[in-house]
């Protein structure tokens, strides 16, 4: 594969991390060590933050945004839309009930309204939406 990439002239390309707008870097980041027993990785004094996975191989990153609004889910006309969500994966439907309360336990809150009994919709401390999706 990647010398098929090299000779078609297509970079590689990997993704180093997610970034995320919130008004306080220090707590959202808090809540995803909390809620996914991950580290801190990089610090850039109130401006930007990033959490990595125990393997390094995954990152979230925080970064201050003082305008930051929440969106709405399920999404509403005129309302801030979501731009993107993130999913995280249990192992099965007793995991998710876990996972679940382990998250709400951490600050999380559960969507009021649920699509599938696959995954289940959670909001942040600040309201940008994540799912638990049974893989």
């Amino acid at each position: 594969m990647e010398r098929s990439r090299q000779m078609n002239n297509v970079p590689t390309i990997k993704l180093k991390s997610i970034v995320i707008d919130c008004p306080d870097i220090q707590a959202l980041a808090d809540f995803y060590i909390r809620m996914l027993g991950w580290e801190k990785d990089y610090v850039e004094e109130g401006e930007f933050l990033d959490i990595r996975s125990p393997l390094g191989d995954v990152k979230i990153a925080f970064q201050t945004n003082t305008d930051y609004v929440s969106p709405v889910w399920p999404e509403e006309p005129h309302a801030q839309q979501q731009m993107l969500h993130m999913d995280f994966a249990v192992q099965s439907k007793e995991d998710m009930e876990s996972a679940v309360k382990h998250a709400i336990s951490c600050g999380a809150t559960k969507a009021a309204i649920q699509y599938s009994d696959e995954w289940t919709v959670m909001f942040d401390p600040v309201g940008h939406p994540f799912c638990f999706v049974v893989e």
